[in-house]
């Protein structure tokens, strides 16, 4: 299957950051969650793939095109949603799409006018009125209005009540069963994740962790809970293990042969995608402490 997206070797130093030999892949008709702390790396990475800033060094492809060469073509088959408003505060909805729909030669007024309905868009209502919720929901209609192939979110779901991420995952789970389409998911929040995303990909210190099917992720790490962790702190499977007074708890990779190697000694949990980004993203010479 086609690759949608592909960063090959991808560096970039960036006042007093540095993005380190980055590569993802992201095929047609998945979803991936890009995941990370804040200030990982993730919105740096996005600038490179929208090329807002330019890389140091390595290859973006987008649609199998170089993104700097092809920059004006590619944004054509993207969607864009960010976190923060780039929308012109003093002007209606209405306003604003009309002053957007220009730059698309792909735009579909039928496909807009669908989400104003879905979503009870007040298209004489100021920006400046709205709410983060409803500003996300212009910010995803005029994403999906002019066939994007490829959607891009950072952040999106940041500051949203439950029942708005609810809804925005909804139509992001209805809009991958065009196979034709992809969705690259930047976020902190991983619970979104849980739901929705095909792929995992763990950024941390500018430099790529891990990047998995979900499945695979989930299978292949286990929590692993006890009182005395003396038998597990020197093991080659511990990511990173959290101490208190009551006992510890700790993320291992290879699962099955951790529970042969301890037995019955510890217990043992399915690990959440949050727990994965929060022990890895600890770790530190294979032992954290939360003393």
């Amino acid at each position: 299957m086609e690759n949608t997206l592909e960063l090959i070797n991808v560096s970039k130093n960036r006042q007093g950051f540095s993005l380190d030999t980055i590569n993802i892949t992201l095929k047609k008709g998945f979803i991936m969650g890009f995941i990370g702390p804040n200030g990982a790396g993730k919105s740096t990475t996005i600038k490179l793939i929208m090329n807002l800033i330019k890389k140091d060094s390595g290859m973006i492809k987008v649609f199998g095109l170089d993104n700097e060469k092809h920059s004006m073509k590619i944004k054509e088959r993207i969607g864009f949603v960010y976190d923060d408003n780039h929308f012109y505060e003093e002007l209606t909805i209405k306003e604003m799409k009309n002053i957007i729909r220009p730059f698309y030669s792909q735009w579909e007024e039928s496909t807009f006018n669908k989400y104003v309905k879905d979503f009870s868009l007040p298209m004489d209502k100021k920006i400046n009125e709205l709410s983060k919720g409803m500003k996300m929901k212009f910010s995803l209609a005029i994403a999906l209005s002019h066939q994007a192939e490829l959607l891009i979110m950072d952040e999106p779901t940041s500051g949203l009540d439950p029942l708005v991420r609810t809804e925005l995952l909804d139509v992001l789970q209805t809009l991958i069963q065009d196979e034709n389409k992809a969705i690259f998911f930047s976020t902190h929040i991983t619970s979104d994740l849980d739901k929705i995303a095909d792929y995992i990909t763990l950024i941390n210190n500018g430099q790529i962790i891990l990047s998995k099917t979900k499945d695979e992720l989930l299978e292949e790490y286990t929590m692993v809970k006890g009182k005395d962790s003396t038998q597990i702190i020197h093991n080659k499977n511990l990511i990173s293990l959290k101490s208190n007074d009551f006992g510890f708890e700790a993320l291992c990779k290879n699962k099955e042969e951790v529970r042969k190697q301890f037995g019955t000694s510890y217990f043992y949990e399915k690990p959440t995608l949050e727990d994965i980004m929060v022990f890895y993203t600890r770790r530190s010479g294979g032992h954290v402490s939360s003393n």
